[in-house]
């Protein structure tokens, strides 16, 4: 199969486990994400998150995406020591990950250190960029600016 791009969307932010976190999904075209395994990804959630570091502003930004196959990905982003990104991956319905089973609603931690794939890993060179404009080169951090500024929805991949 030849590669090609997948649709982001934003869902926009939420508070989870007394964090901030910017919501990124990723669709096939042809297999959007079900409701199902968004709940089920939301309610697994809180497990993937640390807690306060004392200094750090709590953000994070989670990106669920849905794979081709029977596979749902949730990786959630984590800032910590001001300028460090702490990385922490859920896995459903994909055996080859160790999944005990095909349903893409049935979160386990993944076995992997990995950190994205190459769709996802766009969302984490703007979340980047966003996290420097906003909490770093500012003579004081702007959270809510960086809340706000959120990669634009559409065609991601390329």
């Amino acid at each position: 199969m030849a590669f090609r791009d997948k649709e982001l969307t934003v869902p926009g932010t939420v508070e989870v486990a007394g964090r901030h976190v910017k919501r990124y999904h990723i669709d096939q075209p042809d297999h959007r994400l079900e409701p199902e395994v968004v709940t089920a990804a939301y309610a697994y959630l809180p497990r993937l998150l640390p807690g306060p570091d004392g200094g750090t502003p709590p953000a994070s930004w989670v990106v669920l995406h849905r794979g081709a196959d029977s596979g749902a990905y949730l990786l959630a982003y984590s800032w910590f020591w001001d300028n460090v990104v702490e990385c922490r991956i859920a896995v459903a319905g994909q055996p080859a990950l160790d999944c005990p089973d095909d349903d893409p609603a049935h979160f386990v931690p993944m076995p992997r250190p990995g950190v994205g794939c190459v769709w996802e890993l766009g969302v984490l060179e703007h979340e980047r960029s966003a996290w420097v404009r906003h909490i770093l080169a500012p003579d004081r951090p702007d959270l809510a600016g960086y809340l706000a500024d959120s990669r634009t929805e559409g065609p991601v991949g390329f």
